[in-house]
C-alpha cells in the first residue's frame, strides 16, 4: 500500500483550475450519498469544490428529515433524491444517473480528507487504474468505535482470504473509480454492504486497483453514524457468504461436501469395525444416517461442479460488459 504524499495534491487541482484545462481533462463527478447529514454536508461540499474546482458535486438525499438536501444545494451541490432507503440503493441510482470519466465517492459526514482527492485521482489516471481505495488512517481514538474497528478487520480479512489480499480497509467509503468500473458494476446491495460488493467486483475481474492511505477524522460533535455495528456487520457477513457461494461455488459446496463426508465416515467407522469383528451390523439408524450423509456429500459436490461452470460463464459476461465500457478521455501517463 503506497504512501500519500500531500505535496502532489495541488498538481491535479492546478491542471483543472481553469475552463481551458478542464476542456482537455476528464469530467470528474463527486458523489455523496446522504441521510440526515445537515451538520456536515455544507462543509463537505465546499471542501471538495475547493480542491476540485471543475468537478460537479452531486448530493443524493436519501429521505433526510433535517433539510440536508436544501443545505447542500445552498453550498453549491447538485441535489437529487432517492426514495429507496439504504446506501446501496443510493449508489445504484448515482451510478446509473451520472455520466463522467472519474467518479469520487465520499460520505457526507465530513470524516474523509478532501485534500487527498487530487492525489487519488492522479493515481487513477496516470496509472490507468479502475479503482483507488482511500484506506482510512487516524490518530483520533473516537474516529473508529471499537466494534467498527474489529468488524472492519474481521470482514476485510474474510474478503482477503476468499478473494485476494489487495485491500486492508475494505469498508472505506472513500473511493475513486473509472467510468468503465462504474458502468459495468452490477449493484445489488441495498445498505452499507455496498462497499463489500464494490471490492469483490474489482477482485473477481482482476481489475487494476490500488489502495492509498488517507487521513480519517472524527465526526463533529452532534453528528451520529448511521452504521449499526451488529446489524450491518451481520448483513455484510451474509453478503460475503453469498458472494463466496455465487462466485466460488466449487469451493463452497466442495467444502460442505468434505465436511459431510468426514462426519459420515466418523459415524460409519465403529459400525464397520464391529461388522468386521462379529459379522453383525448394530445401530442401523446410525448406519442409515452415515450413508445418507455420504449421498448428500456427493450431491453437494455435484452441485458445486455445475454452479462453477455457470459462475465462469457469468464472470465472462461481466468481463465483456466491463471491456465494452471504454473510458472516453484519459491523459497520457508521464
Amino acid at each position: 500500500m503506497e504512501t500519500l504524499n500531500v505535496e502532489h495534491a495541488p498538481r491535479l487541482a492546478a491542471k483543472v483550475a481553469t475552463p481551458a484545462a478542464a476542456s482537455r481533462w476528464p469530467v470528474i463527478a463527486v458523489l455523496a450519498p446522504c441521510y440526515n447529514e445537515s451538520m456536515t454536508i455544507a462543509k463537505v461540499v465546499s471542501d471538495f469544490r475547493a480542491v476540485l474546482p471543475t468537478a460537479q458535486v452531486y448530493v443524493y438525499d436519501n429521505n433526510s428529515t433535517d433539510g440536508t438536501g436544501d443545505i447542500a444545494a445552498r453550498a453549491g451541490a447538485i441535489v437529487r433524491n432517492e426514495n429507496w432507503q439504504g446506501k446501496g440503493s443510493v449508489v445504484r441510482r448515482m451510478f446509473a444517473d451520472i455520466d463522467a470519466d472519474v467518479y469520487v465517492m465520499i460520505d457526507g459526514d465530513d470524516t474523509y480528507d478532501a485534500k487527498s482527492a487530487p492525489h487519488l485521482i492522479e493515481a487513477l489516471l496516470t496509472r490507468r487504474l479502475d479503482m483507488v481505495n482511500g484506506a482510512r488512517e487516524t490518530q483520533a481514538e473516537k474516529a473508529f468505535r471499537p466494534g467498527h474497528k474489529f468488524g472492519n478487520w474481521f470482514l476485510t480479512g474474510a474478503v482477503r482470504w476468499s478473494f485476494g489480499d489487495k485491500f486492508k480497509d475494505m469498508l472505506s467509503g472513500y473511493r475513486v473509480m473509472s467510468r468503465r468500473f462504474v458502468k459495468s458494476f452490477p449493484a445489488l446491495s441495498d445498505g452499507f454492504e455496498i462497499e463489500t460488493e464494490l471490492t469483490v467486483h474489482a477482485l473477481r475481474l482482476r481489475m487494476p486497483i490500488a489502495e492509498i492511505p488517507t487521513p480519517y477524522f472524527e465526526r463533529p460533535v452532534g453528528s451520529v453514524s448511521k452504521l449499526n455495528t451488529f446489524r450491518d456487520g451481520f448483513r455484510i457477513m451474509r453478503v460475503i457468504t453469498r458472494m463466496v457461494r455465487d462466485e466460488k461455488p466449487l469451493e463452497f459446496f466442495g467444502g460442505a461436501a468434505a465436511v459431510l463426508l468426514l462426519v459420515g465416515m466418523l459415524l460409519a467407522a465403529p459400525i464397520l469395525l464391529t461388522y468386521l469383528e462379529t459379522g453383525l451390523v448394530p445401530r442401523f439408524p446410525t448406519l442409515i444416517l452415515a450413508v445418507g450423509l455420504g449421498v448428500v456429500s456427493v450431491i453437494s459436490f455435484a452441485i458445486g461442479l455445475i454452479l462453477d461452470t455457470l459462475s465462469r460463464v457469468r464472470n465472462e459476461q461481466r468481463r465483456l460488459a466491463y471491456l465494452s465500457c471504454r473510458d472516453r478521455a484519459l491523459p497520457e501517463p508521464k
